[in-house]
C-alpha cells in the first residue's frame, strides 16, 4: 500500500493520464477510442455509467474519466466460455477478488451449474428457458419467486420485466434503488407528491447558490463537476456539507477546457466546505432553519419577511408545526449532533438567505441512514420556506446512481405499485395485476433465508456485493431452488448457486444490438427526467450474447407462452415495445416520434410546475424531531469500548460495485482495498498507528458477530469519532435489519463499530 498526499486537482491530465491508462487495459485501443467519441452523443450509446444528465452543447466531448473506465471496461475483447468454467470450479473462483473475475472478460454464452463437479457448463438458451419456466411454475405461489433489477437495464428490458413478472402474479421487485436513493423517492413523494429531483441541467447555469450534501461527484458522477464549475465560474455560491474533503468537490481542472489544460489552472469549485459528522446533516439544515427563523421574526416586526410567505400560503401546508419544532430543538443537540459550531451553520445560513435561486444536490451520504426520509424533508422544508422549487435555477436535485435507475422506476420496477400505473395496465393488456405489495431488497434477502422464496432471477447487477451483511446474503441466494443471472461478466453473486443456477450472457450498452427489423435502439431517464436514446456502436464477437430485451422475453414466452403479449414478436423491433410504453404512462405519449429530436424529450415534473400531487394538494412541511443520538442508547450499552460511527464508500477506481483497479487517486491511497480512514486523535486514543492492523467489528442487538479483520489504518482528514472503508469490503459490518426508517434502505453510512488491534497472521490478502 502508498498512501501520499494529494496535492493536485480533479480532473486535468490526471484524468486523461487515467483513461488512457484503461484504454491499454482493454486491450482494443483504437476501436474503444472512437467508441468513446460516441458516449453520451445523438445516435451513440448512453454511458454505462452515471444518470448525470447532458446540457445541449455540440461538438462537446461527453464522457468523463470514470465514464471512460465503464466504457473500456463492458468493450473489452476477453470472453468468457466453457473452456474457463472447465478449468476455474465456483469454489476455486468464489475465493478470488471482484477484480479478478471481472476482468477476464465478457461472458459469451449461457451455462448451468453442475453442483456434482462444482463447474458451470454450457447450457443451450432454449433448454435455459425451458429449465427456468419449470421451476417457476412449479413454484406453490408466485410470491414465491423474488425478481430483482439493476439501474443499467434500459426502459425497453425494465417495461418487458415488470409486465412479465406481474403477468406471473407478483409484485417482488427487489432493485437497486432501495439501496441507495429509496429515501429520496419516500420523502419527495409524501412532501411534494413526485419522488423525482425538480429542476433541469440548464438551471445550473441559473442558480446563484448550490448547497451540495453528501456526495462526491470527483469519483461517482464526475460530468456534475462540469456544471458545478460552470456555475462556480460565472460566481455561484456553492456549500458542500461531507464528511470527507473530496477533492472533486474542492477545485476541479476541466479536461476540455484549454486554458485549464495548458495553464495547470483549475476552478475552485466551494466556497465555504463544511464537515459534518456522519449523520448529522439533518442537524445542519435545523440549525441553519433556526437561524433563519430568529431573522425572520426580527424582519416581520419592520413588515418584511425573510421567508416567502406568498408562496408558503398559496402552496404549504404544516408550517406552524414545523417552526415550533425548530424553536423547541436546542442549540447544543444541533451542535452535537451535527458536529459543527453555531457560527458555521450561521455562514450557510446567511449563503442560503442571500441568494434568489437555490438548487439543493445530495446523493447517498444523506439517503443511507436510518433518519434519511426525515432529513431529506428537512432539506425540502428548507427549499418551501422560501419558495425555492418551481421556478428558474432552483430546486430540489437528488443525483441518481445507474444510468436508468429512475427509468427503471418510471417503467414500473416497484414492489409498492402506484394505483393508476396498476389500474393502466389492466386496461392496456386485459388482466389484473397484483396489488398487494412485493418485497423490497432486504425483504427478499430475508424471504430467502426463511425459505418463504425459492428463485432468484436478476436482471444485471451484483447482488452480493451490492447488499448489507454478505454472509447472509450469500446463505440466502444458496438456499433457492433456482437462481438466475442475467449478465455482462462473472461477479461473486454468480458464485453462490441455488440447487439450479444459470449464467445468460447479454449485450452491453455500447454493444451493437440486431434483432429481426435491425439495428435496434433502447432508451434511458436520466436524474432530470430526460428520456433519450441509446444505440450500441460496438461491433465485435458477441458469440452467443442475446439482448436484455430478447432474454426476457425468451423467458417470458418459456413460462407465460403468448399472454398478456406476443413476447418474441416484441423483440424483433423494439418500436413495438415503446409503442406499449406510450399506452400505458400518458407522460410517454407519440414515443418514438418524440425520441426523434435531438436530445430526446422531458417526461416533466408536477411539482415544478406547482402541482401538488399529494392527498391535501399542497406541498407538506412534515416535522421530525432530531434523532436523540446518531448511536442510539441501546447499541451503545452493547460495549464499553470507544464506538466510532462508520461509512462505506467508493474508491476512485470504482464505480458502484465494480472495481476498475487500485488507485484512490485523489485520497492518495495506492495498491489497497482493505484499509479504514480515520481521524489521527482517534487512532491515538485507540493506541494504534498508521498502518496498523485492525479487526473491525459492528455493534447490533442480534447476537450475530459481524467483522472484518487484518484491515489497514490509514490515518486521514476525517472528524473525530467517524470512519470510513471502502465498499464491498465493510459491507459484512452492515446489519440485514438495520435499515432507514419509511425506507428500508440499509444504514451503509452509519454503521456503529469498535476496532481493535489484529495479529499479522489474520491478514486478509
Amino acid at each position: 500500500m502508498s498512501v501520499k498526499k494529494y496535492s493536485g486537482h480533479a480532473g486535468g491530465w490526471g484524468a486523461l493520464k487515467s483513461t488512457a491508462t484503461h484504454l491499454i487495459k482493454s486491450e482494443n485501443i483504437a476501436k474503444n477510442i472512437k467508441t468513446l467519441l460516441k458516449t453520451n452523443q445523438d445516435h451513440g450509446f448512453d454511458c454505462p455509467g452515471c444518470a448525470w444528465g447532458e446540457k445541449d452543447e455540440p461538438g462537446r466531448f461527453r464522457f468523463c474519466e470514470n465514464g471512460a473506465k465503464a466504457v473500456n471496461w463492458e468493450a473489452t475483447s476477453r470472453r468468457i466460455g466453457e473452456t474457463f468454467f472447465k478449468e476455474n470450479s465456483v469454489s476455486f473462483l468464489r475465493k478470488q477478488s471482484g477484480y479478478f473475475l471481472e476482468y477476464q472478460g465478457r461472458l459469451s454464452e449461457p451455462v448451468i451449474y453442475n453442483a456434482k463437479t462444482d463447474h458451470y457448463e454450457p447450457i443451450s438458451w432454449d433448454d435455459a428457458f425451458s429449465t427456468i419456466a419449470a421451476q417457476l411454475n412449479q413454484l406453490e405461489d408466485p410470491n414465491q419467486a423474488e425478481f430483482y433489477t439493476s439501474g443499467r437495464a434500459s426502459n425497453e428490458a425494465a417495461f418487458l420485466y415488470q409486465l412479465f413478472v406481474r403477468k406471473y402474479g407478483t409484485n417482488n421487485f427487489p432493485d437497486c434503488s432501495n439501496m441507495c436513493h429509496e429515501a429520496s423517492g419516500v420523502a419527495l413523494k409524501q412532501a411534494i407528491g413526485i419522488g423525482k429531483g425538480t429542476i433541469k441541467i440548464d438551471d445550473f447555469e441559473k442558480a446563484d447558490a448550490i448547497f451540495v450534501f453528501g456526495q462526491n461527484p470527483g469519483t461517482n458522477h464526475p460530468r456534475m463537476l462540469d456544471s458545478l464549475s460552470h456555475s462556480a465560474r460565472r460566481g455561484a455560491n456553492i456549500v458542500t456539507f461531507n464528511t470527507l474533503k473530496e477533492r472533486g468537490l474542492e477545485r476541479f481542472a476541466n479536461p476540455q477546457s484549454p486554458v485549464e489544460m495548458l495553464t495547470g489552472t483549475a476552478t475552485k469549485i466551494t466556497q465555504q466546505y463544511f464537515t459534518p459528522n456522519l449523520g448529522g446533516d439533518m442537524a445542519c439544515v435545523r440549525g441553519m432553519v433556526k437561524i433563519l427563523l430568529e431573522r425572520h421574526k426580527e424582519a416581520l416586526k419592520t413588515n418584511q419577511s425573510v421567508f416567502n410567505l406568498a408562496f408558503i400560503e398559496k402552496h404549504t401546508e404544516g408550517l406552524t408545526q414545523y417552526l415550533n419544532a425548530v424553536e423547541s430543538t436546542s442549540w447544543e443537540h444541533i451542535i452535537e449532533q451535527s458536529g459543527l459550531s453555531k457560527n458555521e451553520i450561521s455562514q450557510a445560513a446567511t449563503i442560503y438567505q442571500s441568494a434568489n435561486n437555490v438548487i439543493v444536490t445530495w446523493a447517498m451520504g444523506i439517503t443511507q441512514h436510518k433518519h434519511s426520509v426525515a432529513t431529506i424533508q428537512e432539506i425540502t422544508n428548507l427549499q418551501l420556506l422560501f419558495g425555492q422549487i418551481g421556478k428558474p435555477g432552483s430546486g430540489l436535485c437528488p443525483v441518481r446512481g445507474h444510468s436508468n435507475v429512475q427509468g427503471d422506476r418510471t417503467m414500473g420496477i416497484n414492489e409498492k405499485p402506484d394505483a393508476t400505473f396498476l389500474k393502466s395496465l389492466e386496461s392496456v393488456f386485459s388482466f389484473t395485476p397484483p396489488s398487494n405489495n412485493g418485497h423490497n431488497t432486504v425483504e427478499a434477502i430475508e424471504a430467502m433465508l426463511s425459505g418463504k422464496s425459492k428463485a432468484f432471477i436478476a436482471l444485471g447487477g451484483n447482488f452480493i456485493s451490492a447488499t448489507p451483511d454478505t454472509p447472509l446474503t450469500e446463505q440466502a441466494l444458496s438456499n433457492c431452488d433456482l437462481t438466475v443471472n442475467i449478465a455482462t461478466k462473472l461477479n461473486k453473486t454468480h458464485l453462490y448457486p441455488g440447487k439450479i443456477s444459470i449464467l445468460l450472457p447479454c449485450l452491453g450498452r455500447t454493444d451493437v444490438d440486431i434483432q429481426a427489423s435491425g439495428e435496434q435502439s433502447v432508451t434511458v431517464e436520466d436524474s432530470f427526467s430526460m428520456v433519450h436514446k441509446s444505440k450500441g456502436v460496438v461491433q465485435s464477437s458477441t458469440h452467443d450474447m442475446r439482448s436484455e430485451p430478447a432474454i426476457i422475453a425468451g423467458i417470458a414466452n418459456a413460462t407465460l407462452d403468448k399472454e398478456p403479449v406476443d413476447w418474441l414478436a416484441l423483440v424483433s423491433n423494439y418500436d413495438l415495445i415503446r409503442d406499449l410504453i406510450a399506452q400505458t404512462l400518458p407522460d410517454f405519449y407519440q414515443m418514438n416520434e418524440r425520441l426523434e429530436k435531438a436530445g430526446g424529450f422531458y417526461l416533466g415534473n408536477s411539482a415544478a410546475q406547482h402541482q401538488w400531487n399529494t392527498s391535501s394538494k399542497k406541498a407538506c412541511l412534515y416535522t421530525h424531531s432530531l434523532p436523540e443520538s446518531i448511536v442510539p442508547a441501546s447499541i451503545r450499552a452493547l460495549t464499553n469500548n470507544r464506538i466510532l460511527v462508520m461509512q462505506t464508500l467508493r474508491s476512485h477506481d470504482q464505480y458502484n460495485t465494480t472495481v476498475y483497479g487500485f488507485e484512490d487517486r485523489y485520497r492518495g491511497i495506492s495498491g489497497e482495498r482493505n484499509i479504514i480512514l480515520i481521524n489521527p486523535e482517534d487512532m491515538n486514543d485507540l493506541g494504534l498507528k498508521h498502518e496498523s492492523l485492525v479487526n473491525v467489528t459492528s455493534l447490533w442487538a442480534d447476537n450475530v458477530e459481524r467483522k472484518i479483520e487484518g484491515f489497514k489504518l490509514v490515518s486521514y482528514d476525517i472528524p473525530k469519532g467517524n470512519v470510513a472503508a471502502y465498499f464491498p469490503e465493510a459491507n459484512p459490518l452492515v446489519p440485514l435489519a438495520s435499515i432507514g426508517d419509511l425506507s428500508s434502505t440499509p444504514t451503509s453510512k452509519s454503521i456503529a463499530v469498535v476496532i481493535e488491534a489484529c495479529e499479522q497472521s489474520t491478514r486478509i490478502i
